[in-house]
């Protein structure tokens, strides 16, 4: 049994990881701002009032979940899309969705990793929006650009834990049937979170800091 932070759990993805990890017999911490009924069902190990944007929080988060033990697997879910274009951009708009999609997955990683296993694994929720190779439509700036972000933080990241055993790995969970994408896509949350949980299992150290979709393809930068 291995020992999963997931942060983000209370809905779409993050509550469907937390099934099906719980499920497998895994000890799952699930982070999350306020839990929903479906969230308390699956028996995990709840943290409300987890805010990724606040220092403090993060670190009342990770201090009491040290307190048990070492990390095995941290997933980092939390996102917010705010859907603009050139005509329609708002800066403050652009300035929180960096501040949950990049410096919310860093501020946790960073708090967690020196109390993560050797041979431990980090999972970052990106998106193929975020990468430069795959953009043919523009539009969605301020996702696109907290989301190509948080991959260079990634990258980064898997450089500098490398000596602590850490593997880092962004994730694209696939265009998902979820309440931020208004319940449009192409899978739902369960077969997205099938492919995450596989990617995780199958990744290792000599992976570390690459792009990965769902369905195991490799993505470019």
């Amino acid at each position: 049994m291995a020992r999963y932070v997931v942060v983000g759990a209370n809905r779409g993805i993050g509550l469907e990881l937390t099934r099906q990890l719980k499920a497998r017999g895994e000890e799952i911490i699930a982070a999350c701002r306020s839990a929903s009924p479906e969230l308390r069902e699956t028996g995990a190990e709840i943290h409300e009032h987890v805010d990724v944007t606040d220092d403090e929080s993060v670190e009342r988060f990770t201090a009491a979940t040290k307190a048990n033990g070492p990390v095995d697997v941290l997933v980092h879910v939390s996102g917010i899309l705010k859907g603009d274009n050139l005509d329609t951009l708002d800066w403050d708009t652009l300035r929180e969705q960096f501040e949950v999609n990049t410096l919310g997955p860093l501020r946790v990683a960073r708090s967690f990793a020196p109390f993560m296993k050797s041979g431990g694994k980090i999972g970052i929720l990106s998106s193929r929006v975020g990468s430069m190779a795959d953009n043919t439509s523009g539009g969605n700036y301020g996702y696109r650009m907290s989301k190509a972000a948080v991959n260079m933080a990634g990258v980064n990241l898997a450089h500098d834990l490398k000596s602590l055993g850490v593997a880092v790995f962004l994730l694209h969970p696939g265009f998902v049937q979820t309440e931020m994408t208004g319940g449009r896509g192409h899978i739902g949350p369960d077969e997205s979170a099938r492919g995450l949980i596989a990617r995780l299992d199958a990744l290792g150290m000599d992976e570390t800091g690459t792009f990965w979709h769902a369905d195991g393809s490799q993505l470019p930068w």
